[in-house]
């Protein structure tokens, strides 16, 4: 049984035609199609769906994408990204050159160990070091260097969310900022969400927050406060992804709590 969100012209935002590229939500829009095709095409592979019988194809076409390579795993031979190319040599305005989308977690026979094996290093802040990274950080590095940083988009749902989260912040360490769309990316912290009481959780995260502050001041003896450009966040505060949250999802919820802190900090005057 074909699940009926892998059929485009079921479940595809089938309305933008034309899109418009400078609407935001129609951009957001293209981007979610775009990793849906990663996770779809794998299934293709996985169910041997070739030609018609392929449901992966119509999530790009429609939006005149090609698909100019797929990135697998060398451990279980599974698609975990694809890059994408705009079949047009001159796309203008805010229409991307390439974009390079990754998948989330599929729980299928020939991907769910080694995709909970990459869920478990991501929960370890392993992520960076493995392989599968690797091999993204190349591709992302070297397709930005052939079209440029305003020519290439990031895109991923859950852990591949992560790996696009990681990817571009690695980019914007080297000064490239690239428009990047993350989709239910883990929040990897204790899942304060899932207090019912709204006064106990702005109490744990206000707590925690003056903790962490507390230890960066006293490690590194005031330095932030005196030279703010040594602060990593400094550094990468003029790259701003896009974060798309699922309030009944437990892995990416707590982002919405703390924004919400962060905000009541400042009106207090306690985010400094």
């Amino acid at each position: 049984m074909i699940p009926e969100s892998d059929v485009f012209s079921l479940s595809g935002p089938i309305h933008l035609k034309p899109v418009d590229w400078n609407n935001a939500f129609n951009r957001r829009s293209v981007a979610a199609s775009l990793v849906q095709g990663v996770s779809i095409h794998e299934r293709d592979r996985q169910h041997n769906r070739h030609g018609f019988q392929a449901l992966a194809p119509p999530w790009w076409d429609f939006f005149d994408f090609r698909l100019n390579d797929v990135l697998v795993d060398e451990d279980d031979a599974s698609i975990f990204c694809s890059i994408y190319e705009f079949k047009y040599p001159a796309p203008a305005g805010n229409v991307p050159k390439y974009v390079i989308a990754f998948r989330g977690t599929l729980m299928e026979k020939d991907t769910i160990l080694q995709d909970l094996a990459m869920d478990l290093r991501c929960c370890f802040n392993k992520l960076h070091n493995s392989p599968r990274f690797q091999r993204a950080l190349d591709i992302v590095q070297n397709t930005v260097a052939l079209a440029g940083a305003a020519n290439v988009w990031l895109a991923g749902h859950s852990l591949g969310s992560a790996m696009a989260l990681l990817a571009g912040k690695s980019m914007a360490k080297m000064g490239c900022f690239l428009e990047t769309y993350l989709f239910n990316p883990p929040f990897l912290s204790v899942p304060i969400e899932w207090i019912e009481d709204n006064r106990v959780k702005h109490g744990i995260r206000f707590t925690r927050s003056f903790l962490k502050a507390g230890l960066t001041i006293a490690l590194n003896g005031c330095r932030f406060l005196k030279h703010p450009e040594l602060d990593t966040f400094v550094g990468l505060s003029q790259w701003i992804p896009y974060l798309f949250v699922n309030p009944n999802d437990h892995f990416c919820s707590d982002y919405i709590g703390y924004f919400e802190q962060r905000k009541k900090m400042n009106e207090n005057g306690a985010g400094r």
